[in-house]
């Protein structure tokens, strides 16, 4: 970890590189950066399936057992059933048994350097469902202080951790500074004007690996979230998945699509809602993003670079192709 004198910290967690800034520090701005790391690593530690021991790879061996967690692993299995029911379904932490049906059982990176950097992996996809869209079905764990239950079912909360992570890392920092920027690969808070004034100015990426933005924001005071299939995708058998499930199918989600970026004032929903409309795929964002009059932009496996009314306010410019 390094630490500059402009109060400024990197590290890496959560597999992201984390960057967070803190512009015109006030007094006491240094104890709040180091609460921020330490919500960060909380998270990283007690959320991940990665570790057998974290206290959800615990809770997942018997989930239809009651467990005694940490806060902040109840914390987050609280905001995980929040998002399941406001998304009717469409958000769901159950999709983490198709993902390790698909070998993704450990980090990316891990996967990677032990298959020699392969993404094609000769694993069996049985286990997925195929044809039409099921029901979405329900999800009720039992949340009671820091006692839970998950309802029977392991559960992954990588679909909203690093959202609550920035989301934890920003209440620490409220009142550290004039500005402040938690950035965790691909989910970010940027609180006040920053370090030049007229909000702090954020590049969308282009998923389809071209070497310039698709879009410049100018965001104050917002969460923002990406998904995207720009990394984590792979072959099984010569069929490509990737991180991103469809809970009603069990397969790879977002039909068309290769990212999606949503602004919201909740670093955590803005993760939520960027995942929940990649699922609707191309034929069906603009409508939803509309409907749930949510600041949305994405771009499709053919390079074209949607916005929904919602975002245009904050977009300084447009890649034009």
């Amino acid at each position: 970890m390094t630490v500059s004198t402009d109060l400024a910290v990197t590290f890496t967690s959560m597999a992201s590189d984390i960057e967070i800034r803190v512009v015109d520090p006030a007094p006491g701005a240094q104890e709040a950066l180091d609460r921020a790391v330490a919500e960060i690593d909380a998270i990283a530690t007690h959320l991940t399936r990665f570790d057998p021991e974290s206290a959800l790879s615990r809770a997942n061996r018997a989930p239809g057992a009651w467990h005694e967690v940490p806060p902040v692993l109840a914390d987050a299995i609280s905001a995980a059933h929040a998002a399941h029911r406001v998304t009717q379904g469409l958000f769901d932490p159950r999709v983490g048994g198709t993902l390790a049906a698909w070998g993704y059982d450990k980090t990316f990176d891990r996967i990677q350097a032990e298959s020699k950097g392969s993404t094609s992996w000769d694993i069996e996809i049985h286990r997925t469902r195929r044809g039409a869209p099921a029901p979405r079905a329900t999800w009720e764990p039992t949340v009671t202080g820091t006692v839970v239950h998950l309802g029977g079912i392991p559960i992954d909360l990588g679909g909203i951790g690093k959202g609550l992570a920035v989301r934890h890392a920003a209440a620490a920092l409220a009142d550290a500074g004039r500005s402040v920027l938690v950035d965790a690969g691909g989910d970010e808070w940027l609180a006040g004007p920053g370090p030049d004034g007229g909000g702090w100015k954020v590049g969308v990426e282009d998923p389809l690996g071209r070497d310039e933005y698709v879009l410049v924001l100018a965001v104050t005071d917002l969460g923002v979230a990406t998904s995207s299939i720009a990394r984590q995708r792979w072959t099984v058998r010569g069929v490509p998945v990737h991180h991103l499930v469809d809970p009603r199918t069990h397969t790879p989600g977002g039909a068309g699509l290769a990212a999606v970026t949503v602004l919201h004032p909740d670093p955590a929903w803005a993760e939520v809602w960027s995942k929940t409309l990649y699922l609707t795929g191309a034929a069906e964002i603009a409508a939803s993003a509309a409907s749930l009059d949510l600041a949305a932009a994405w771009v499709t496996v053919d390079g074209e670079v949607g916005t929904s009314a919602a975002i245009r306010p904050f977009v300084l410019w447009q890649v034009t192709r």
